[in-house]
């Protein structure tokens, strides 16, 4: 991402306090991502829907970061990210100032780097690069975002660790804690494994996310319940399991680059956990297949063509084809314009919002939460980014 520096300010002023003189720099950063979409079987009625998308590629934000040198080879960091959606100006990630990140640490060369906050989980910075959502967003993204795709999960009162880069190999690890006086309740724990040299890239990561007993006994009361995470609960495809007692996560992935063609392929397993507090009655698992090609067919315009293939099993059992292609044109290092579009076909039985009664799949592209009335689901997209 292009970023400009808006300040960088000395702190030889705080001499006078005994402070050493070091190296500050703040810099201010943002995108902003806004679009038209068509969207067929859009309600439970089945009817289609015109109008706006935003946050296609990339969710729309600005926010600041910044550095100290502290000198013999460690710095303080800090990072303060606020999500919003321009159509309307308000906040996203569920109202949160700072809701993508907010977090504060030190980092060495040597040692690596240890940040505590609101922040991303190793599966987000150590696969998601590696997969199609970073080149075409949403739109290749896991149907209802049920393995952290797209992240739509945050970890918060989060501590993390990222490893030196060690000729390619990475590994990094966080937990987040609940900060209640009850154990076992509403912690955040992950771990990444990363190896990326020259034109291919693996990664792997496993996530488990636990709810707290208090908040969960009907989905009204708010079924997801954690602390320490957000809700991945945004769609008909797994908001019957938003009572879970925990979500376990595994994902790995590999990208391999040969000339203008980019391959890469992912697979994940969620499982959704009950206990006594849960409404369904049974572990359900989702496994997720997913593979994409890219071509750069000139040095602005980017092809790409993505599958992903989802499998419930367990309490349910549901099946979502779907379909991507996307296109990306930069007008310059900064803007871009996009078109892309996808197909979902859904078959089998998933469960209902109550967490008790099921009834036949119900198509939903990706993240996007939309409620079809329908086995199959359609969207095309055209908009515009631009980074500053």
């Amino acid at each position: 991402m292009n970023k400009t520096t808006m300040a960088t300010v000395s702190l030889a002023l705080l001499g006078a306090a005994g402070a050493a003189q070091a190296q500050s720099s703040v810099t201010l950063y943002g995108v902003i991502d806004a679009g038209l979409s068509y969207v067929s079987n859009a309600d439970q009625a089945s009817n289609h829907r015109w109008g706006t998308q935003n946050g296609t590629l990339s969710g729309s934000r600005w926010g600041l970061k910044g550095q100290e040198d502290l000198g013999g080879g460690l710095k303080a960091i800090f990072q303060l990210e606020n999500g919003f959606d321009p159509g309307t100006g308000q906040l996203n990630q569920s109202g949160r100032e700072f809701g993508r990140q907010a977090f504060v640490g030190v980092t060495s060369d040597t040692f690596g780097t240890v940040t505590l906050g609101r922040q991303y989980d190793p599966s987000v910075d150590m696969v998601q690069g590696i997969t199609g959502d970073n080149y075409f967003g949403s739109l290749m993204a896991t149907p209802g975002d049920i393995d952290n795709y797209d992240n739509s999960l945050r970890v918060s009162n989060a501590v993390k660790y990222v490893s030196p880069n060690y000729a390619g190999f990475q590994v990094e690890g966080i937990y987040g804690f609940s900060n209640l006086t009850t154990t076992g309740q509403g912690h955040t724990w992950g771990g990444a494994a990363t190896y990326n040299n020259g034109p291919f890239a693996i990664a792997a990561s496993y996530l488990y996310a636990n709810n707290q007993s208090a908040g969960r006994p009907t989905p009204a009361g708010g079924g997801w319940n954690s602390p320490s995470s957000d809700s991945l609960f945004n769609t008909p495809i797994n908001i019957g399991y938003q009572t879970a007692s925990a979500i376990g996560i595994a994902r790995a992935a590999a990208q391999y680059a040969f000339g203008p063609f980019t391959f890469g392929a992912s697979y994940s397993n969620a499982q959704y956990k009950n206990d006594g507090n849960s409404l369904f009655n049974q572990y359900e698992k989702f496994d997720v297949g997913n593979g994409f090609v890219n071509w750069q067919l000139s040095p602005a315009l980017l092809l790409g063509l993505g599958y992903t293939y989802t499998h419930a099993h367990g309490d349910t059992s549901a099946t979502y084809h779907q379909a991507s292609l996307g296109s990306d044109y930069s007008l310059s290092k900064r803007t871009d314009v996009f078109a892309l579009a996808a197909y979902q076909h859904a078959s089998g039985t998933q469960k209902n919002a109550d967490g008790t009664t099921t009834s036949t799949a119900q198509a939903s592209v990706s993240d996007f939460g939309y409620l079809s009335g329908s086995s199959h689901q359609e969207i095309v997209i055209v908009g515009i980014r631009h980074k500053f």
